[in-house]
């Protein structure tokens, strides 16, 4: 049994290949393993960065961003963000850090 530290962030190049093979499978795509293997990429990288923003309003700082109550992306609003980062930088950019700076850029905390 491998521990959950030891296994490695998916990177946006690697989540987009695999966004990209389940909307081709069209209806298919709901019994592929790849799709809960996306979701939980998700919401592993959003606990994350939702524990950092926490962690910062305790300690005094400044949020990297002030989401509400019940924030919403998308699908194809997530999918269009990683697609706008430029191709040699997915490989390199795990998928924590594209979701913040969507984050970032859809919530914005106020000055």
């Amino acid at each position: 049994i491998v521990p959950a530290t030891a296994v490695q962030a998916m990177n946006v190049a690697v989540f987009l290949q695999k966004a990209e093979a389940l909307q081709k499978k069209g209806m298919a795509a709901m019994f592929s393993s790849d799709i809960g293997l996306l979701k939980n990429e998700l919401k592993g990288a959003g606990g994350a960065l939702r524990e950092e923003r926490l962690a910062a309003q305790r300690a005094g700082r400044r949020p990297a961003y002030c989401p509400p109550e019940s924030p919403a992306i998308q699908p194809n609003e997530l999918l269009a963000h990683f697609r706008a980062i430029p191709a040699p930088q997915r490989a390199r950019m795990e998928v924590k850090d594209a979701l913040r700076s969507l984050l970032v850029r859809k919530y914005p905390c106020p000055a």
